[in-house]
């Protein structure tokens, strides 16, 4: 049976003490395409936000004399990666006191590791990513860690390719492929948020119906840190009831580290793979963020993507970071498109939530949006 630990720094400050490193799985960068077609679908239950789509939507119309498709707009992150890397390590070292091991998983793209190893060849930075499987009518997330290097590339064209054109039965000789090279770990990102709004009966019948086809291939099951305990909780049962370990992902997408890491007694991001697979180890610890607020802290992350970067040249303005294909098929940033920082209403909207840089603003915030959890199984 698995062995998986769950710690909470905030009830046992020297919990990482009895172990070597300490290692941030999941988290985004600048190459990570974030897609926009879910925004209609969430924002319409949003009071304030869904004011500003519709008028933004009936703008585009009158314009164009059609409807704003969303599927063709995506956004990034802000931090390139080695801003996002050293984010992650620094956290690590500094709460925890211990070297640290970061596997940046951007959407279908292995830019960031790759980039790295650029920059440093001596970089032991595995390369990663975060793969779109589409099922049925929605969709889950893969994290794919430490592909060999050699043959990452390659991966990847079988990721895109598989996703052009899904087939369950090339879908398991892909999991099954993986799993035959004894230093990639194979995780199933926030196996129960269904993100793709099929419903939740439906998701998690998909997820079962994924899990009893291909469960031999995955080797853990995510606690995500920017998902509710209320879910997690639920993670935690199904892995039990799948014999699987739970394992971390924090899912970063601003300037806000991981919420959650794994403690290991690993030296190398290989040893850790083995500690996983093999040993079915799997120690997931909880940093006080996660006992906060999760409104405020998306809405912390929203801000994070809207903010001026003068840092990045060509990135500065948070239009400069959303895209949109045009019917020619050529791509363009929304500043292109707009001519200038855009419609009022938008400006306005993105003026309210630079306020919470406000630390008096967010201390307010935290304190009304705080709420009673009891992290128990």
């Amino acid at each position: 049976m698995p062995a998986s630990g769950l710690h909470f720094l905030w009830r046992n400050l020297r919990v990482a003490d009895q172990f070597r490193t300490g290692v941030s799985l999941h988290s985004h960068t600048m190459h990570s395409e974030e897609n926009m077609a879910f925004l209609p679908r969430y924002a319409h239950h949003i009071p304030g936000v869904s004011q500003i789509i519709r008028k933004h939507e009936a703008t585009f119309r009158s314009h164009y004399g059609k409807e704003l498709d969303y599927s063709r707009a995506w956004w990034t992150p802000p931090l390139p990666a080695p801003d996002a890397e050293a984010l992650e390590r620094r956290q690590i070292q500094d709460l925890l006191q211990l070297p640290a091991l970061v596997s940046l998983t951007d959407h279908d793209s292995i830019t960031a590791g790759l980039n790295l190893h650029v920059m440093n060849p001596l970089s032991v930075a595995p390369i990663s990513t975060e793969w779109t499987v589409p099922l049925d009518s929605s969709f889950i997330h893969l994290g794919i860690h430490n592909l060999p290097s050699a043959d990452a590339t390659a991966w990847m064209d079988h990721f895109r390719a598989w996703t052009a054109a899904p087939d369950p039965d090339r879908l398991a000789e892909l999991l099954s492929a993986l799993n035959a090279i004894p230093d990639v770990l194979v995780i199933f990102n926030h196996p129960l948020w269904d993100e793709g709004l099929a419903g939740r009966d439906i998701h998690r019948q998909m997820v079962n119906h994924f899990l009893d086809r291909h469960g031999r291939w995955i080797h853990a099951l995510e606690l995500n840190g920017l998902r509710p305990w209320s879910e997690n909780r639920e993670v935690v049962a199904l892995a039990a009831h799948r014999s699987l370990p739970v394992i971390s992902g924090g899912d970063r997408h601003g300037r806000e580290p991981n919420a959650n890491v794994n403690l290991t007694c690993a030296a190398t991001f290989s040893e850790f793979v083995a500690e996983v697979r093999q040993d079915r180890l799997s120690q997931v610890l909880f940093l006080p963020q996660y006992n906060g607020s999760l409104k405020l802290r998306c809405l912390e992350t929203m801000a994070d993507t809207l903010r001026d970067y003068p840092e990045y040249p060509g990135r500065v303005q948070w239009s400069d970071r959303i895209y949109f294909r045009q019917d020619n098929g050529q791509v363009a940033t929304l500043t292109s498109l707009w001519c200038g920082a855009g419609p009022g209403i938008v400006r306005n909207f993105v003026a309210m939530l630079r306020v919470l840089e406000s630390r008096r603003v967010r201390t307010t915030l935290r304190q009304a949006l705080a709420g009673r959890r009891e992290y128990a199984l």
